[in-house]
């Protein structure tokens, strides 16, 4: 089914950014904010309890419905990077929950990166995270919620925060990226311009 893209994007001036990051079962939508689970499973070290995975992924449509209805929402690279570099000036590595409530998580983000392969920094092996991507490692404390990683209970990372939305002209299937709209708004531009050209 085809559904309107949305660009989203942040503006600290406006408090918007991201302010937290969940461990989740699956994605989940607050009344003042959205929150995206992008990873599709966290690389586990049993022993240290530390999980290594994509906290956002760029490009990529997703899902999402609510007060304007259906819709599929992107972030840019552009974006994601300045997400992650606001989320580390604002100190907010230890702002962890579960499942987007009050529960703190007792956990902890000690690594954070912006993939970037022209510089030859690389998603973690056996995780798919395309370039521009932001990886967090998270540290667990809390033995009760390690042993629902383990059991399957918590599968991915999920930001939360308040964004900004800016519609597109291109709608989507799910398979649309941040490329392909800037590649076909640039065609409809052109288009346009010739047509002033033409009837003058």
């Amino acid at each position: 089914m085809k559904l309107p893209v949305i660009e989203l994007k942040i503006d600290e001036a406006n408090e918007s950014f991201v302010s937290a990051i969940a461990l989740v079962e699956h994605p989940a939508i607050e009344s003042d904010f959205i929150a995206f689970n992008q990873t599709q499973n966290f690389a586990v070290n049993d022993e240290r309890q530390e999980l290594l995975g994509a906290a956002m992924l760029p490009d990529k449509p997703i899902y999402r419905n609510g007060d304007k209805g259906d819709f599929y929402a992107v972030f840019s690279k552009d974006t994601i990077r300045q997400i992650a570099q606001v989320f580390a000036q604002k100190g907010l590595f230890n702002n962890t929950n579960i499942e987007h409530t009050i529960i703190p998580a007792d956990s902890f983000v000690f690594q954070s990166y912006i993939v970037d392969n022209s510089k030859n920094i690389n998603a973690p092996t056996g995780i798919e995270a395309p370039d521009g991507s932001w990886i967090v490692g998270v540290k667990v404390n809390n033995p009760a919620i390690w042993q629902s990683i383990k059991q399957g209970q918590i599968k991915g990372f999920s930001v939360e925060g308040i964004f900004e939305l800016f519609p597109t002209d291109q709608v989507s299937d799910g398979t649309l990226t941040i490329d392909d709209i800037n590649l076909s708004q640039a065609i409809n531009e052109f288009n346009a311009a010739l047509d002033r050209v033409i009837n003058r």
